[in-house]
């Protein structure tokens, strides 16, 4: 402990950013996350509120909010008063400058980014200080929802994915007495229109902190609007909000019709085949008929959703039958003739990333071939690790040739003088068996390779357990074991 008081004591004691031990300030804040959680597992409100102010008063837990708003995807993104942490000594001095009393949020920066329908979805952007206390009180707030969570819940939490949701998709509907009916449905705004008071109701953390965020209003154009609904959809703290308010969804349906969930996990009474599972605002419910889900699930999730200032949104949802397939995060899922449940990369996720790669391609035709493949590289990694837990092996092949037509057009582009064999020996060389591998060069000869999609191996998920949580010391053998499977 002598250590960490060192590592983490104040302004006095540490005087370089770069000098900071990190992975003594994060046992420190990872020590109180658990007894948090313990707290809370054993519902002890009281002591769960004590727990949450001794953190956001740790040094510990502002370096660590400090480090996170500076070196997430966001830190060139700056509020509306402009100002941005760059230097460690402005590191430093802001995770000094977190303090409760007199905290004041500034509005928020109002940008707007097209969604695939072509309508634009507004993001919020606080300053960087408001985004350091977010993630200063997520610290205190997650242990809680993940130990309040939905098993069915798999967006927007630590150690659970969209492959997950996908898997548990699988397990459902896969066999030949599985449910044969889906409820796609899609929260309308979900982050824009939720609740104000049922947030400061229902969501344990301090109600001044709270408050300050929700009503903090937003910047367009220069003028200054105010909220009265939603969370900020660019905030840090938002998606732990949004999933803390569609928490306890799964509990209401299995109350409506009688199924107990067991100690293991299994699901008793379960007549109709009722299953719910959700990735942030997306989700489905299954069941044997038709009717149950028109007449009783829907009815249920939309009184559900106006206790917390939310509707479904009527162009998205819908109900289909298993045979027809439906798209849900990124993938197709159909059950094909003779029983066989297939899961296979949407076509407008295909056709998405044919048409980025396509405009990689065009962008670069001036530059130099080891340029071109530095930026298709990740987008190839990027998609094939997404969609090779399912059964991709056939597209991911059909997404190879075209890739390697839109290359030879390129480099037939570039040289429209030279012969065919020239050109193979310009840009393609042989390795091992693969006699058309795409190459270029960096100035000091470095070679990089084009990483093709048919590289990758289909591999199988497995599914997270319900009950894991990562602030539970009795699950990290689990999540060890887990990591590498």
């Amino acid at each position: 402990m002598k250590s960490d008081q060192k590592d983490c004591a104040p302004e006095t004691v540490v005087r370089n950013w770069k000098s900071i031990n990190w992975k003594n300030v994060k046992q420190s804040v990872r020590l109180l996350q658990l007894r948090i959680a313990k707290a809370t597992k054993e519902g002890k409100h009281n002591k769960v509120k004590a727990l949450q102010w001794m953190l956001t008063h740790s040094y510990a837990a502002k370096l660590l909010a400090v480090k996170r708003v500076t070196e997430n995807s966001g830190k060139r993104t700056p509020g509306v008063d402009g100002v941005l942490w760059k230097t460690p000594t402005q590191k430093l001095r802001a995770a000094l400058s977190l303090i409760r009393k007199n905290y004041k949020a500034k509005p928020l920066r109002r940008l707007f980014v097209f969604k695939k329908n072509g309508k634009k979805r507004p993001l919020g952007i606080p300053t960087m200080t408001d985004r350091a206390y977010q993630a200063l009180y997520l610290l205190t707030l997650e242990p809680v929802s993940e130990t309040l969570a939905d098993k069915c819940s798999y967006g927007f939490r630590q150690k659970r994915s969209c492959h997950d949701a996908i898997e548990r998709c699988y397990i459902h509907l896969s066999r030949k007495d599985s449910a044969t009916w889906v409820l796609e449905g899609d929260i309308r705004g979900c982050f824009d229109h939720i609740n104000h008071q049922w947030l400061d109701q229902n969501i344990p953390m301090d109600k001044k902190i709270l408050q300050q965020w929700l009503n903090a209003g937003f910047v367009e154009n220069n003028r200054l609007f105010p909220t009265i609904e939603g969370t900020p959809q660019g905030g840090i703290i938002s998606p732990t909000l949004a999933n803390m308010t569609l928490d306890g969804l799964e509990s209401c349906i299995d109350k409506a019709f009688g199924i107990i969930i067991r100690p293991d996990g299994c699901r008793k009474n379960n007549h109709f085949k009722i299953h719910l599972i959700r990735y942030a605002d997306d989700f489905i419910v299954t069941a044997s008929e038709k009717e149950i889900l028109e007449n009783k699930v829907k009815p249920l999730i939309e009184e559900f959703l106006q206790q917390r200032g939310l509707q479904l949104s009527q162009e998205k949802t819908s109900i289909t039958h298993i045979s027809e397939g439906f798209d849900f995060l990124g993938q197709n899922i159909r059950m094909y003739s003779r029983g066989k449940l297939l899961i296979r990369p949407s076509k407008e996720s295909i056709r998405s990333v044919k048409g980025k790669l396509k405009e990689i391609v065009v962008k670069h035709r001036g530059s130099q071939v080891a340029v071109l493949i530095r930026n298709l590289n990740p987008v190839i990694t990027g998609w094939a690790n997404y969609h090779r837990h399912a059964c991709s092996k056939r597209t991911f092949y059909k997404l190879d040739r075209i890739l390697w037509r839109n290359i030879w057009n390129w480099a037939r582009r570039r040289h429209n003088n030279m012969g065919y064999m020239k050109i193979v020996s310009l840009y393609f060389m042989r390795i091992g068996n693969r006699k058309w591998q795409f190459f270029g060069k960096f100035s000091d000869d470095k070679i990089i390779l084009l990483r093709m999609f048919g590289y990758f191996h289909i591999k199988r998920h497995r599914l997270i357990n319900g009950n894991a949580n990562p602030f539970d010391v009795s699950w990290d053998q689990y999540f060890i074991k887990r990591k590498f499977c």
